[in-house]
């Protein structure tokens, strides 16, 4: 019998699924404002839908890189619901916190010197393009807006999460699930991207946010502009709660409860 891993490999792997994750999401986000929709036609490279594509195949990718290890969480408000709802042990959840946010920050690390001559020709004082690597609300004067935004958006995510991966339900195969899920951040960006940018992912957002401050970025959100870091903290944890809850009292008690017990089984 194989041992399973120990609790530094599960971070480790939760560290390079969330840096592959982190990667592929700002990269592409860099792709269409670096090189936006005015410029000369070679130099453009999409716009919203090629991020909400970028952003699901993230997804994807960073599970199949971690899921075996770790569970492939890459996200703080997947790591806590489990713990209330699936038993996860108490004891990981800061660990893998800690794991999820480092690896969102050098990944965002690695796309800006990957962009950096791209930043300095559209901006060069870093005043306009923090949010290549975090979110910020559409309606700034309206954040409560933002707020339930990023509780739909998680609790979304969580419900489906739990439907995909649930083994009394009607689970795809293992080697599907993370394709499945990342097709579910596509719908919720496609969805509900605009109010605040569908974070739906503390590590993802405050990760990448913390970088820009360290970097000089102005209006980051965190120690410049306005203080709206914690929206895309907080409310996608609340969320998470709220779909594991919407998941569990709507489906999964009733499909316990069509289980046949263990005394009527032969």
């Amino acid at each position: 019998m194989s041992k399973p891993p120990t609790l530094l490999a599960e971070m480790i792997a939760e560290f390079l699924g969330t840096f592959v994750l982190i990667l592929f999401g700002t990269g592409v986000v860099a792709m269409v404002v670096l090189f936006p929709a005015n410029a000369p036609a070679a130099t453009v490279h999409g716009g919203y839908t090629n991020i909400t594509l970028g952003w699901g195949l993230a997804v994807t990718m960073g599970i199949y890189v971690a899921g075996k290890v770790s569970g492939g969480h890459l996200n703080p408000a997947v790591t806590l619901t489990l713990a209330v709802f699936r038993g996860f042990p108490w004891r990981k959840v800061i660990p893998y916190f800690l794991a999820q946010t480092a690896g969102a920050f050098f990944a965002a690390a690695l796309t800006y010197r990957n962009y950096l001559p791209a930043f300095h020709q559209v901006d060069p004082q870093l005043e306009r393009t923090a949010g290549v690597f975090t979110t910020f609300p559409a309606f700034p004067a309206w954040p409560q807006a933002g707020f339930l935004d990023q509780v739909i958006g998680t609790a979304l995510l969580l419900l489906m999460v739990l439907a995909i991966t649930d083994e009394l339900n009607v689970p795809p195969g293992a080697n599907l699930a993370p394709l499945m899920i990342g097709l579910v951040v596509i719908a919720i960006g496609m969805s509900f991207g605009g109010m605040h940018g569908y974070p739906i992912n503390p590590a993802r957002d405050f990760g990448p946010r913390l970088f820009t401050a360290l970097a000089g970025f102005k209006n980051n959100g965190l120690t410049d502009g306005a203080r709206v870091w914690w929206v895309p903290v907080v409310a996608p944890l609340i969320g998470g709660l709220v779909g594991a809850t919407i998941y569990d009292v709507g489906i999964r008690r009733f499909l316990h409860a069509s289980q046949p017990s263990s005394q009527s089984r032969p």
